[in-house]
């Protein structure tokens, strides 16, 4: 059976805060086969490497008191958020701030590098990365996941266009480098795929819910994420995407008894890889059978749970500890 990409999601953040230089950094020299930065916008155009838009848990914008009049509140694919967000500030501006961990409760080791590291454009980490490439003569790849592409479109922001500027320039348009695409949006990913944008184009899928951008057109009509997985929907997504990455619990604790060998086998019969997310050692993010203790800091039967989800046949893996998942995924 062959090995699953092992992918740094966010960098490292098991070690050091997401989506920081240092975190990419660890990331790249473990020797994961990729890494996954989310974007979102800035006022003026850029793309900035961030989970969400909202960064009062993230950085430590609240401590400015300059931009104490941009706390705000905003509802975000349909759910309402009070803080501050990046498309009201400049790249300059968010360049002044310094990234914090973002579960400091969870992972204090990481917490102590909190405000260090200013906030990373796109254009920074694909340079960082093909440096590395070239440095390693390995090929890296980065998974770059588009965030809120629907309310961002609301706004005015060209969310495929600035993509594809964005890695045209930094060299990443080319196929020289292994690149992904990913979005919980069909609608961002058939834009970017029509620009001819070379790719492999995965659709997110979580285990509830349904993708905010059909939702903002068909409402409750449109099709929740589990339909993607039935035969029905990954014959419609044959030919259309590249794959899907889904939620790890619609593999470990699958609906109906179907196992994840059997997802996956469906998948691959439709062309689609199957990647999952996010592999994390900590009880409080394993399923149940696998967590060991009390304490959801601690680490538990993750081996197992990882054992599991490589035996299925899953095409790739996110992981927040990318040494612990080279060492149980690569064996």
């Amino acid at each position: 059976m062959a090995t699953p990409l092992v992918i740094g999601h966010r960098g490292a953040p098991g070690y050091l805060p997401e989506h920081t230089r240092s975190s990419y950094e660890l990331a790249l020299a473990s020797g994961v086969d990729a890494v996954e930065p989310d974007v979102v916008f800035t006022r003026d155009g850029h793309l900035v490497v961030r989970h969400e838009n909202e960064i009062g848990g993230t950085t430590d914008v609240a401590d400015h008191p300059e931009f104490a009049s941009r706390r705000t509140t905003k509802t975000i694919d349909g759910v309402e958020l009070t803080g501050w967000f990046t498309e009201d500030f400049t790249a300059a501006e968010l360049a002044g701030l310094r990234c914090r961990e973002r579960l400091p409760q969870l992972r204090p080791e990481s917490a102590r590098a909190d405000g260090r590291e200013p906030v990373l454009l796109l254009s920074e980490l694909l340079d960082l990365v093909a440096a590395t490439a070239a440095a390693s003569g390995r090929a890296i790849g980065v998974v770059l996941e588009i965030k809120h592409a629907t309310f961002f479109a609301a706004l005015g922001f060209d969310v495929a266009g600035t993509v594809c500027r964005e890695l045209e320039a930094a060299g990443w348009a080319t196929g020289r480098h292994p690149l992904w695409i990913e979005s919980f949006e069909p609608t961002v990913l058939d834009d970017l795929r029509a620009t001819g944008l070379p790719a492999r184009y995965v659709f997110l899928l979580e285990a509830e819910g349904r993708p905010a951008d059909l939702v903002a057109a068909d409402g409750d009509r449109a099709p929740r994420y589990p339909f993607w997985v039935s035969s029905e929907g990954l014959a419609a997504l044959a030919g259309r995407f590249d794959g899907i990455s889904v939620d790890k619990r619609m593999l470990l604790a699958p609906a109906r008894g179907r196992s994840a060998a059997a997802l996956i086998a469906d998948a691959h019969a439709s062309e689609l890889s199957v990647f999952t997310w996010t592999c994390r050692p900590e009880n409080a993010f394993l399923v149940r059978r696998f967590r060991r203790g009390r304490d959801r800091a601690a680490l538990g039967d993750y081996a197992g749970e990882w054992a599991e989800l490589a035996a299925s046949g899953v095409d790739g893996v996110f992981v927040d500890h990318p040494d612990l998942g080279i060492s149980a995924f690569r064996g």
